[in-house]
């Protein structure tokens, strides 16, 4: 049995790469059930969320893996200096049983989830996207401006966190990576200059206000992953087309679950998810538009990225 490490999946993984991977993953060939969801209580700080989430492939797909992952997401950890999101991923042969892989759960994570929004992007960012705007500075930060960047032309990213410290830490990463990127204080005047707006926190209220979204942008809201967490408000909804990438975005997580839960919008708002975009389904439909991505997470991506990594392990 073979282990990557972070170190590994960082040599093996690349954009665009994962995010065609991804795609094929969506279009077929892999299934995954309804994840298990359990919330944990802890003393003097936020409740902890343990989640085990499987999947398998069949032949056509490339090959017969099954695969799960076991994630831990302790949002007490930041006052710790800890990574608030922990995670292990187990690769197994569909033919016989055996455990192939041990696999960092929690790099695993940060690239599908930022592929996840970049392939979204790809179907409902506008073509001439150039303006990023990053609300959080977390691990998952450097990573979504890396995925967005490899589908759009993006030649500026702001970072706005509620540390300050953290978006100017952030930026001068990104800077040294080659990236035109600043931190920036003001939330409201970031977000209207923004052609794409990627969220990826653990706030527990509306941080974007519809009434700042201009025509044209794309909303990518990664964080609010329980029903006590929120990213944007109910106008951010109501002015925009919603994409989802699996059904349980209607049921999981913030923002758009809640919305449905209150009646701020309906089923019938919901224009399609990620197997549909990547099936041919309509994406954006006019410059004009607003578009919305609510993700979740899902299994599928888990292990289209691990079976990637297993591949292009064995080819060298």
């Amino acid at each position: 049995m073979q282990f990557f490490s972070a170190s590994d999946l960082d040599s093996a993984l690349d954009f665009p790469a994962l995010i065609d991977a991804l795609a094929e993953g969506f279009r077929g060939g892999l299934t995954a059930p309804g994840r298990h969801h359990h919330t944990i209580a802890r003393a003097n700080e936020a409740s902890a969320t343990h989640l085990l989430m499987p999947a398998w492939s069949e032949s056509a797909a490339g090959g017969d893996f099954i695969g799960v992952k076991i994630v831990n997401v302790f949002p007490g950890n930041s006052a710790r200096g800890l990574p608030a999101v922990h995670g292990t991923y187990v690769l197994q042969s569909a033919e016989t049983g055996e455990s192939l892989a041990v696999l960092d759960g929690t790099r695993l994570t940060l690239w599908r989830t930022a592929a996840a929004s970049a392939l979204a992007a790809r179907y409902l960012a506008r073509g001439d996207a150039r303006e990023l705007l990053l609300v959080g500075a977390g691990a998952l930060a450097p990573f979504l401006a890396r995925a967005h960047a490899s589908q759009r032309p993006i030649s500026r990213v702001a970072i706005w966190n509620h540390r300050p410290e953290g978006a100017r830490k952030l930026a001068a990463s990104l800077a040294a990576e080659g990236f035109t990127a600043r931190a920036v204080e003001k939330l409201e005047a970031a977000v209207r200059e923004a052609d794409i707006v990627s969220c990826a926190t653990l706030s527990q209220a509306p941080l974007i206000s519809g009434a700042w979204l201009r025509p044209g942008q794309h909303v990518d809201l990664i964080g609010a992953y329980n029903m006590q967490m929120r990213e944007v408000d109910d106008a951010a909804l109501q002015r925009a087309r919603i994409f989802v990438d699996t059904p349980a975005a209607l049921t999981e997580g913030g923002d758009v679950a809640q919305g449905l839960a209150s009646g701020a919008i309906s089923r019938a708002d919901i224009v399609a998810d990620l197997p549909a975009l990547v099936s041919g389904a309509p994406g954006r439909g006019a410059a004009e538009e607003i578009t919305l991505f609510k993700s979740v997470g899902a299994a599928i991506e888990d292990l289209a990225a691990a079976m990637w990594v297993w591949k292009r392990a064995g080819s060298r």
